[in-house]
Order: C-alpha cells, then sequence, then structure tokens
C-alpha cells in the first residue's frame, strides 16, 4: 500500500511517499480502506520531535473510510462499514488498523470528509462544550483560533447551547468565517501590539465583567490575556498550546484574577468508554446530518501532498478542516 512515512524528525520535508506491506488486524481490531486522513498539529509534533516518537513511522491518527477486515472477536462493526476514528496511529496510508471498539459509525447521512473533519476536533469541541465548562443559556465564552476546526465547531456548539460567543482571529477572511459560525463579537488579535492588555480591554468593553470560560487552545502566546478576560470565578480551559507550552506560573494569580480556575484536559479522558464516545460522536453526526453543525474542510490535498498539508498548517494559512484525499472521489 502507499503510505506517508517520516524516516527522521524534522521538517515536512522528511515526509516522503513509500510503498508498504498492508498491515493485518489482529484480535479486537479492523482494517480499514481509508479514503481521507485528517491532518492535526499533533501529527507536525511528532514529526518534528516535539513529541515522543519512533522513526520512521507513518502520521496521522486520524480518518474515515470502509472496514475491509476484521480481526479475531470484533463484534462493534462489519466489514463494509464506514466508520472514522481519531486515535489510530499511521492513518496517512490507503490502509489502517485501528481498534473496533475506537470506531465511530458513520451514519448514510454524513459524507466521509466530514465524518473525519468531525472525528478529533468534533469530540473535542463536544468535550469542552458539556464537561470541561457546562455552557448554558445566558453563558459568555471566548474562544481562540475562532476560524481555526475546533474554534469553528466550538463556536456553534456554543451558540446552540445558548451561550454568547466571543473569538479571535488573526485575518478578515477568518473573522467572517467565525461570525458565520455564529461568534457575537469577533476579535482580531494580528492587529494589536499588546495582547496581555490589549484584548483583555477588547473582551471588557463588550462584556464589563469579563467571560465566564476561555478556551484557549493556543498557549503561550495568549495564556495572560485569557486570564485577564475571565470574569470572577470564571474558568480558563486550556486544551492546546499551537504557541508553544505555557511556562509555570504563580497560583496566587489566580486568587488576585478573582478566584479563577484553570484546567488543562484532553480527549483521552473524556471518551474513557465507547459508550461515552459514541454519545458524543452520534450527537456529532445527527447535528451534522441535519444541518445544524458545519464541519468546514478548508483544505483538501492528495495524500502525495502531505507535506504541502503540513506547510500550511503550520504556517497559520487553513482554516477549519485539513484533509489528505486518499482514495480519489471518496466522498460517500
Amino acid at each position: 500500500m502507499r503510505a506517508i512515512q517520516a524516516a527522521r524528525a524534522g521538517g515536512p520535508d522528511v515526509l516522503e511517499v513509500v510503498d508498504l506491506p498492508a498491515p493485518s488486524p489482529g484480535p479486537g481490531e479492523v482494517l480499514v480502506d481509508v479514503a481521507v486522513a485528517g491532518v492535526n498539529f499533533i501529527d507536525t509534533y511528532r514529526r518534528s520531535g516535539v513529541y515522543t516518537q519512533p522513526f520512521p513511522h507513518v502520521p496521522g491518527v486520524e480518518g474515515a473510510g470502509v472496514v475491509s477486515a476484521l480481526g479475531a472477536d470484533v463484534t462493534e462493526v462489519a466489514v463494509g462499514d464506514r466508520v472514522a476514528w481519531f486515535d489510530a496511529h499511521g492513518s496517512y496510508a490507503e490502509q489502517v488498523v485501528v481498534p473496533a471498539d475506537r470506531t465511530l459509525a458513520v451514519p448514510d447521512d454524513v459524507d466521509l470528509p466530514t465524518a473525519a473533519a468531525l472525528a478529533l476536533q468534533g469530540l473535542t469541541a463536544h468535550y469542552l462544550a458539556t464537561s470541561s465548562f457546562d455552557l448554558a443559556p445566558g453563558r459568555t465564552a471566548l474562544v481562540h483560533a475562532g476560524a481555526g476546526g475546533v474554534g469553528l465547531l466550538l463556536t456553534q456548539l456554543a451558540v446552540a447551547r445558548g451561550a454568547h460567543v466571543m473569538t479571535t482571529v488573526s485575518s478578515e477572511a477568518k473573522a467572517e468565517l467565525s461570525r458565520t459560525a455564529g461568534a457575537s463579537e469577533v476579535l482580531r488579535y494580528d492587529l494589536l501590539d499588546d495582547l496581555a492588555t490589549e484584548l483583555p480591554a477588547l473582551v471588557r468593553s463588550a462584556l464589563p465583567e469579563g467571560v465566564d470560560v476561555v478556551y484557549d487552545g493556543v498557549g503561550r502566546t495568549t495564556f495572560d490575556a485569557s486570564l485577564a478576560s475571565l470574569a470572577v470565578r470564571g474558568t480558563l480551559v486550556l486544551f492546546g498550546g499551537s504557541s508553544g507550552q505555557v511556562p509555570p506560573f504563580d497560583l496566587q494569580r489566580l486568587n488576585t484574577g478573582g478566584s479563577l480556575f484553570v484546567t488543562r484536559p484532553t480527549l483521552a479522558h473524556h471518551v474513557r468508554t465507547r459508550g461515552e464516545l459514541l454519545e458524543r460522536s452520534d450527537e456529532l453526526f445527527r447535528l451534522a446530518g441535519v444541518g445544524a453543525l458545519r464541519a468546514h474542510v478548508g483544505l483538501t490535498l492528495p495524500l502525495a501532498e502531505a507535506a504541502a498539508a503540513h506547510t500550511a498548517l503550520e504556517g497559520r494559512r487553513t482554516t477549519g478542516k485539513v484533509l489528505l484525499e486518499v482514495t480519489p472521489g471518496a466522498a460517500s
């Protein structure tokens, strides 16, 4: 099978198309013919060596496709089922082995690119809006990177739950996308000289008390502004670090800021059982199927152009979801 392989740690140029033996599913696993693979920041961290990963390796953990073979003792799915996944290593390939109990059943009214776009980022947005902070009518939220894959989905879910949403973006084109997703105010942080002071001032000019929750997947460059934008007893949900990890800080700042809360969640702890996984994914696919949740795919490239996809993602030149098309024309 064709696959993308990173032979060593480095930049996008280390990604090469190779021919590898097709994998075989073991007990409790299924083999999937990949239609589309999702591209995520975690793939770039592993490729560059920021996250520990053996080399050579096939990047990617997310995608959607059709089950082509079953391992022993598989009862969750059957050959021919359309599935998506978010935690199967080696997804930049024509075939991948996925644990059967981690597959997401894709309904007939959701196409495979949409399913792939909702797998990792949709599940993340869902737990952020429901579990990290229970958004409800009257709540106020600030979402950083509002035109990113998680940002657009989180904004839609938050607005659907009755929350008032502000977002930050880095261009007018991204601002328009964020408004379309339902943001009431969109702030251009690229126009600010001092993010830590100017951004909270903009937030409080619209909401004088500050916001109930800030969703921050950017990390180092936005953390101080996020804390300063919170209302008394507000919550900062730090779910990523695309600009770098937040350094240690004095916990006394939470006291002086208004008895604030900070949490650093991860998806794995919010889909610990198959029941919880399917509860979240079924709701996402139901909303997508009736048009109440739109997965914005900003860039789709052929599998062989994985390096270009990484370059675009790391250069902040993308909006929404980035996908690699593995099977040409596989949209059903």
